[in-house]
């Protein structure tokens, strides 16, 4: 791999150049409105070009919808979920990494994870539990009840849709809810998954200020109820644009000096180190590269990124390529090419480092 420095530096000015005429940069920028910049020998676009971290990490954790269904309470009534480990056999095999989510429709209820604090929600709210954690939703605070059993989620997994089940006695209903679960991979690295608050809950009436969130709701009870071919796929999709939308508004509402990954993608300076790693995770990245592409210097980029993500920036990118590796490994990718792609000279020390990371050697990742 290229050095910051070296007898070649000369030649590498000599191809950017002939590259500069040959794209004819200048014209480019001029055409696109976005400038860009010559890093270690390649050319990159600003930051508003390059690579979205967020955008990355979902497309990486292979994110799928996978049930979805309608709840009907009433008062008093109150539904539990069965343990994550109970649950992901059973709508994704071989997933890691259990999200649920309710929807309340109409009425109010309350949401509560087990051992910690009832949250009350109204019509228009939506809560999501991102690890997935044991919970009841009910029609009062404080309330318990059987988890629901296996074979009615099991039942849930392959019903034609719309499934619906109702809790309570026999009068009128107080709440309606839409409900599903989201499977996706947490390992080898989820910096996303790390760093969300354990229950998120986002308002979707016209007050929250998340008109697209609304839609998409509407969008996901009319495709339930239609029973249209297809209608499962739909829904998946629909599933995960829901939370990523819940995402991007947690992000937009972090408070001031809120010092994580997600933080981070708000600060100038980190987000287009994170942009430049993600957009080219097997470039010879280096501290002084880096620190010069975001315009620190190299002591300040390290303290900023390090205090935003929580590693420095070179452990950062190893683990980032070690996620990429994973995703490579599960296709028919050779392990000396998912070496070379994430940035290794030979298969040996890209086994070293997957090993290191990951905690097993990248051939018994993929046997996984």
């Amino acid at each position: 791999m290229p050095a910051e420095d070296g007898p070649s530096k000369a030649m590498a000015r000599g191809r950017n150049d002939r590259a500069s005429k040959l794209l004819d940069i200048p014209s480019m920028e001029a055409a696109s409105g976005r400038r860009g910049e010559w890093i270690g020998g390649r050319f990159y676009w600003d930051c508003a070009m390059s690579s979205d971290a967020l955008s990355d990490v979902l497309e990486t954790v292979r994110m799928t919808g996978a049930v979805f269904f309608r709840v009907y309470g009433k008062k008093p009534w109150a539904a539990e979920q069965l343990s994550r480990d109970a649950v992901l056999p059973m709508i994704m095999p071989g997933a890691e990494h259990l999200i649920s989510y309710h929807i309340v429709t109409e009425g109010s209820c309350y949401a509560t994870v087990i051992g910690g604090d009832s949250i009350e929600l109204r019509a228009g709210q939506v809560v999501v539990f991102t690890r997935g954690d044991e919970h009841v939703m009910s029609s009062g605070p404080g309330m318990r009840a059987d988890p629901v059993p296996a074979s009615t989620i099991a039942e849930i997994a392959v019903a034609s849709l719309p499934f619906s089940a109702s809790y309570g006695d026999a009068g009128p209903c107080t709440a309606k809810l839409v409900c599903g679960f989201l499977a996706c991979d947490a390992r080898p690295f989820n910096p996303l998954l790390e760093n969300l608050p354990p229950v998120i809950v986002a308002d979707s009436s016209d007050s929250g200020g998340m008109p697209w969130l609304a839609e998409l709701i509407r969008l996901a009870i009319a495709e339930s109820e239609s029973q249209r071919t297809g209608g499962e796929t739909v829904l998946a999709r629909l599933t995960e644009l829901m939370f990523i939308e819940v995402v991007r508004k947690y992000v937009d509402g972090l408070p001031a000096g809120s010092a994580n990954w997600l933080a981070g993608l708000r600060d100038p300076f980190v987000s287009r180190a994170l942009s430049l790693m993600h957009s080219d995770p097997g470039w010879d990245w280096t501290l002084p590269r880096l620190a010069k592409a975001v315009g620190l210097s190299r002591s300040d980029f390290a303290e900023r990124f390090t205090s935003f993500v929580g590693s420095p920036p070179m452990n950062y990118l190893a683990k980032w390529r070690m996620q990429v590796a994973a995703g490579l490994l599960r296709g028919q990718v050779n392990i000396a090419t998912v070496a070379s792609r994430v940035g290794y000279g030979s298969e040996a020390s890209f086994s070293r480092a997957f090993k290191k990371i990951v905690g097993m050697p990248p051939s018994l990742w993929r046997q996984r």
